[in-house]
């Protein structure tokens, strides 16, 4: 981002103007993305504990012993 100072020298009021600007864009960028984020990392949250669930479901369906009782 190129400035003109014609001639004059860049003071420190100059420099604050200049960086608030850049951080509030920053900033702004910033808020419009979280939600966005938040939604995706729900998504993968999900995802995730849906697919552990299920693998543990199986492999314990797989591993789990067949006990049969019978009265004598």
């Amino acid at each position: 981002m190129a400035v003109g100072t014609n001639g004059r020298r860049i003071t420190r009021d100059d420099l604050e103007a200049a960086f608030s600007q850049v951080l509030g864009e920053g900033e702004a960028t910033a808020k419009e993305a979280a939600p966005q984020g938040i939604v995706i990392a729900g998504a993968v949250a999900l995802g995730v504990i849906t697919l552990s669930y299920l693998a543990g479901k199986r492999r314990g369906r797989r591993r789990s012993a067949i006990v049969e009782v019978r009265r004598i």
